[in-house]
């Protein structure tokens, strides 16, 4: 038997090919064949740490969201809107990094879709994540109405629904959505989401 850092050992070169396969070929092109050639192992080894796809499927996911959690963050200018537009520049793909970043989280929507635990978890992170920019998009209001009708939780999904649109977007054509013109967007978007 292995010592137990041997074996932490060989769990954080799993996770690391996980996350090459995962960042060149998506979740579509994540298998234990994929994952095991990136080692240079058998598939028999891999199978000691997921006896099936779904097994790693559920750690590639836990690696993305490491990955994730980890990356580096846009500085707000402050509360509000400065904090709102920090939150949205994070997420889009402005950089080589979180070109893949996006790549790797748009592949698994995919599956994310046919599997009903995956999209229970996937509709949690966007619980999780319109509720932290709802608490931007309170800040930014600061006690006045944002319009008629506007509610912040409509405006912090609507926030969401912006920036994945233009991730997608940003992904399929890059020459016709680069960083700048990203920004410029995000800050037009919020500009007239927020007039002063």
């Amino acid at each position: 038997m292995p010592a137990r850092g041997d074996h932490d050992a060989r769990r954080a070169d799993v996770s690391a090919a996980v996350w090459r396969v995962l960042a060149t070929r998506g979740f579509g092109g994540l298998t234990l064949r994929a994952v095991a050639a990136e080692m240079g192992v058998s598939t028999g080894l891999l199978t000691h740490y997921f006896p099936n796809k779904r097994a790693l499927v559920r750690h590639a996911v836990d690696v993305a969201e490491r990955h994730t959690d980890a990356r580096d963050r846009h500085a707000a200018a402050g509360e509000g809107r400065p904090a709102l537009r920090a939150a949205l520049l994070d997420v889009l793909p402005l950089t080589d990094e979180a070109t893949v970043m996006s790549r790797v989280w748009v592949s698994y929507w995919d599956g994310a879709l046919a599997d009903e635990e995956f999209a229970a978890d996937q509709r949690r992170r966007y619980d999780r994540w319109r509720a932290r920019l709802r608490s931007h998009v309170d800040a930014a209001l600061g006690g006045a109405p944002a319009g008629p009708g506007a509610d912040p939780d409509d405006l912090a999904a609507t926030c969401a629904a912006f920036a994945h649109g233009l991730v997608v977007q940003a992904l399929f054509d890059p020459a016709a959505f680069p960083a700048p013109r990203q920004v410029a967007l995000l800050d037009r978007f919020l500009a007239d989401l927020f007039p002063a």
